[in-house]
């Protein structure tokens, strides 16, 4: 063989690897499109994946997903650090890449009680503002945030996590200052800048009966005030032995009855050991390491990948049996390596919460998932 027909044979056999997101062979669906009659499949990014810093990320995620959400670059603390600072910097380039692959694009989020500076609740003498001010404060955030990408970002997560594990409201500062009308008050606002977007309540552990009723209470008030809320976001951080599927089936009905669509936003399956209590997904939970906590540092066990495949391909046939009302399916990251289970809510754990593992390879529970599909 010459040396230009095996340099162009290595070239062909690199793009073929690359083309199939990853060590695929090239007969195997993407996630996207196995799953293209039900619902978008979509995946949160960091600034080195929306950014291409490697090559064969950026190929694994143009070649298995169809829609973006991004982890950190449209919250408050990114784009608006200071009272009279915007950066777009970072925002700028998330959308850009997802207009450039043509995908259903997230924006990721608008009223958190995490990660929004404290100015954001204090006046120029760093006394707590009155509630009139906070509201303006509010309007002008989300007038910018989300005018400067009208028709861009085809969905916002409005309000994220405003709910405690028993179903009432979380009381945080937004709650403490205005009250709890600041939920319709922030769609009202989001519906203004962009009439067209799809606009989401976000939250966790929804699957729980007291946070879903809560939950269901809340969203069909804000429905029964003409509040533009159409979509509810499921997290979908979920464990090994939690929720049943007849938990999740009952959720997505509330909510379907409801006249809303859901979409799963965050999804991960967390299979190592508990260590905090309850099913919960507070991002300020923390740990103590302790070897026990970390069982798997070198990888899983066949019969853990197993267990972890037939979870994985349960949940994704309840999924399906949903299709209509479930629109979109995101996992709360790329890889294995990728994943914030590996430092929540104990740092320097290894964990396998993805369908794709620390090298970009499929796992088991890719294919499990992908023989799901109702075309497979």
């Amino acid at each position: 063989m010459s040396a230009k027909l095996t340099t162009l044979t290595a070239k062909l056999t690199t793009l073929s690897v690359l083309l199939t997101g990853g060590l695929l062979p090239a007969q195997t669906p993407a996630l996207k499109d196995a799953f293209k009659d039900c619902f978008r499949v979509g995946v949160a990014l960091n600034q080195s994946e929306f950014g291409e810093e490697n090559a064969a990320i950026t190929e694994l995620v143009k070649a298995q997903f169809n829609s973006i959400t991004p982890e950190n670059a449209l919250k408050w603390e990114v784009v608006h650090p200071e009272p009279a600072i915007y950066d777009f910097a970072l925002a700028d380039a998330y959308v850009a890449f997802g207009e450039a692959n043509h995908m259903w694009i997230v924006g990721h989020n608008l009223v958190w009680h995490s990660q929004t500076p404290k100015w954001v609740f204090q006046d120029d003498k760093g006394q707590p503002l009155g509630r009139d001010a906070l509201l303006a404060r509010l309007h002008d955030h989300i007038s910018t945030v989300v005018g400067r990408y009208k028709g861009r970002i085809n969905s916002w997560d409005v309000v994220n996590e405003a709910l405690n594990d028993d179903g009432t409201l979380r009381q945080d500062s937004w709650m403490k200052i205005i009250g709890e009308d600041y939920i319709a008050k922030a769609f009202e606002f989001a519906h203004e800048a962009d009439p067209d977007a799809e606009l989401t309540y976000n939250d966790y552990s929804v699957e729980n009966e007291p946070k879903r009723k809560g939950a269901v209470a809340l969203i069909r008030k804000l429905k029964d005030q003409g509040v533009p809320v159409t979509t509810v976001g499921i997290e979908g951080h979920l464990r090994m032995e939690w929720p049943t599927m007849d938990q999740l089936d009952a959720t997505v009905d509330s909510f379907a009855a409801l006249g809303v669509k859901v979409s799963i936003t965050e999804l991960d399956m967390d299979m190592l050991p508990k260590a905090v209590v309850g099913n919960t997904a507070e991002v300020s939970a923390r740990a103590e390491a302790r070897a026990e906590l970390n069982p798997y540092p070198k990888g899983l066990p066949d019969a853990v990948q197993q267990a972890l495949s037939k979870r994985y391909a349960e949940l994704f046939a309840t999924y399906v049996k949903h299709r209509g009302t479930i629109t979109r399916v995101t996992f709360w990251g790329v890889t294995d390596a990728d994943s914030w289970l590996n430092d929540w809510p104990v740092k320097g754990r290894t964990s396998y919460p993805l369908l794709f593992d620390r090298e970009g390879k499929p796992t088991p529970a890719f294919e499990a998932v992908i023989r799901t599909a109702p075309s497979q």
